[in-house]
């Protein structure tokens, strides 16, 4: 089954949109624990879904973050303001970035494409993305009882170095971020491969999440996958990685080995012509030029 993630997933699963940048709030017998931290300007959304399910009496303990992209971490901040006691996990390659003003620029500048979303924020209240401390240094093997739900922490690098994905045993749920791409379309038909920092280490990371037979996949944008579709949308990204290799060596043999070129060459056809890719064109050629840089690399380019 494929679904926008929208929504109660599973009893102790909720969704909460904007289906395109959701978080997900996991509700254990003793803890409340709530995955990613979407985009700064839907800060006040996700805050309001977030107390409006859990009501009055019961708090938010932790808020667990799959990389450090500014779209999974942007109402971090926020959120820890507004629950008091909230300690914030991820990987500690992301405590240093959070301290870093350039890094914050280049985020802030990202949020502010997002103009479609300032109706969410009616109140017009700061949103800036500013330096947050990380509470809980993640790492591969970490286990956190919920009450009745165990959060399993593991590496999987290659769309970012922190990359970091959350599985739930006791109920067989993955939130792998965009470790394992992201579904595109309007039906979630096709595969948007996601590697930036290592080619090889996004093989590695989907290999093992293959292994697991995961029953429910809450993806980092747009959709859940469970069932037969959760086994089938990790085979499907697997083949679709290589794929994309080969197409962005084509690409770049066209372009005699420039990577510049063959970057604009293939963001105008696979982007401007052939369409179907919601994320914003800015983050789109951004992402695919490390792409190409990095096969380009590999292949003697």
């Amino acid at each position: 089954m494929r679904r926008q993630a929208k929504g109660q997933i599973h009893e102790r699963i909720t969704a909460i949109p904007n289906a395109w940048y959701p978080i997900y709030l996991v509700r254990g017998a003793e803890k409340n624990l709530v995955i990613d931290a979407g985009v700064n300007l839907l800060g006040p959304r996700y805050r309001n879904d977030i107390r409006e399910i859990l009501g009055d009496d019961q708090p938010l303990h932790d808020l667990f973050l799959t990389h450090s992209h500014y779209d999974h971490i942007g109402a971090a901040g926020y959120l820890k303001e507004h629950f008091p006691g909230l300690q914030i996990g991820a990987h500690e390659r992301l405590a240093n970035l959070m301290q870093k003003p350039s890094v914050l620029g280049l985020m802030n500048g990202l949020s502010a494409n997002h103009v479609d979303l300032l109706k969410y924020n009616a109140a017009g209240v700061d949103l800036t993305l500013r330096p947050f401390d990380i509470d809980i240094a993640l790492k591969q093997g970490d286990r956190f009882d919920l009450g009745g739900l165990t959060c399993c922490v593991h590496e999987t690098p290659g769309h970012t170095k922190d990359s970091l994905s959350f599985y739930f045993p006791e109920i067989q749920a993955l939130f792998p971020g965009e470790s394992a791409g992201v579904l595109q379309g309007r039906t979630g038909s096709e595969i948007q491969v996601e590697f930036l920092s290592s080619y090889q280490d996004y093989i590695d990371s989907l290999q093992w999440m293959i292994s697991l037979r995961p029953e429910i996949i809450c993806l980092g944008h747009g959709w859940v996958v469970s069932g037969k579709d959760a086994e089938d949308f990790l085979r499907r990204s697997l083949a679709a990685t290589y794929h994309y290799r080969e197409l962005i060596e084509n690409y770049l043999s066209s372009a005699g080995g420039n990577a510049q070129r063959a970057t604009e060459e293939m963001a105008h056809a696979e982007y401007d012509v052939k369409g179907g890719i919601f994320q914003e064109k800015i983050s789109y050629v951004t992402n695919l030029n490390a792409q190409v840089r990095h096969i380009a690399g590999l292949s003697g380019l």
